[in-house]
């Protein structure tokens, strides 16, 4: 009997990284499409089953503004067919979004629907409108999927990213622990936002402030300290409390953030340590954003 076709699609913001996304589906293993129309995903998806594949990858975005209403509706079929489908979302900030483009010169794909003059400080402004028309465009696609912020990763850390998500057991709720610095933004992907800044800072001790907290002399010098294992056991009562409920919604994922000054030392402590918390009843992911690696 052959394993049910796995299918990963992503979407999400043009600029956002989908095609680093692809890639690294591409290096797992999955046959990627970029650009499918969605009113071919259900006989693409026929022909593959007909050839036997086992893991199926397709991009979407706003190219095909006016046929994505119709991919929700799809992916239910297709979850009824017993396929295991696994939706990506990725995300990025306005203001990141507006620097790419800019950046590398290339036309938003709907700045001419956008409206405005295509020069001076009209072409910044059109920029923008073509970028929040896009936000309404894929709401319902973002609603439903796995959000990822690519606003200050770069392309090896959204690939790790993506390889640990698809890793991950199918069908089961999954917690997303990851740490970052909110000097460099709250990640727009996280379900859940702890400030864990008003707990001791191990920057302000000289043979600590280089380290991170996955080390030891930095996890010993917090561990000293009554209130990091209070706000441990505060931001775990209230994870465990609502896990549950959150389960029995039929969520995937459940992204929760712990940030604190430069996402080094504190918050990743209380990653490692939530994380192993609850590795042994759920299925857990942890992400050390400002670290450079997952």
């Amino acid at each position: 009997m052959t394993a049910p076709l796995e299918l990963v699609l992503i979407t999400g913001m043009s600029g956002s990284g989908k095609s680093v996304a692809l890639r690294a589906l591409e290096d797992a293993g999955y046959f990627c499409v970029d650009n499918l129309p969605p009113e071919l995903l259900l006989s693409f998806v026929a022909l593959e089953q007909h050839h036997m594949a086992n893991r199926v990858a397709i991009a979407m975005d706003v190219r095909s503004a006016t046929s994505l209403p119709l991919v929700p509706a799809q992916l239910v079929e297709l979850r009824e067919e017993g396929i295991a489908v696994e939706q990506i979302f990725l995300d990025s900030t306005t203001d990141t979004l507006v620097r790419r483009f800019s950046e590398t010169r290339r036309r938003h794909p709907l700045s001419n629907r956008a409206g405005g003059p295509d020069e001076g400080i009209n072409q910044q402004r059109a920029l923008v409108d073509a970028i929040e028309l896009e936000r309404e465009l894929l709401a319902e696609l973002r609603e439903n999927a796995h959000v990822i912020d690519s606003s200050v990763l770069k392309p090896a850390q959204l690939q790790g990213y993506i390889k640990s998500l698809i890793s991950a057991p199918p069908g089961q709720l999954t917690l997303v622990f990851e740490s970052f610095a909110f000097k460099r933004g709250i990640p727009v992907d996280a379900d859940y936002v702890f400030d864990v800044r008003m707990l001791p800072n191990p920057h302000y001790e000289p043979e600590l402030r280089d380290l991170t907290g996955l080390q030891q002399p930095v996890v010993d010098y917090l561990r000293s300290y009554p209130e990091v294992e209070q706000m441990f056991q505060h931001i775990a009562r209230f994870i465990g409390h609502w896990l549950g409920p959150l389960a029995r919604n039929h969520r995937s994922y459940v992204t929760v953030a712990i940030g604190c000054t430069g996402g080094q030392h504190r918050s990743v402590y209380l990653v490692e340590k939530l994380a192993t918390e609850f590795g042994s009843n759920w299925t857990t992911l942890k992400r050390h954003r400002e670290l450079g690696h997952p």
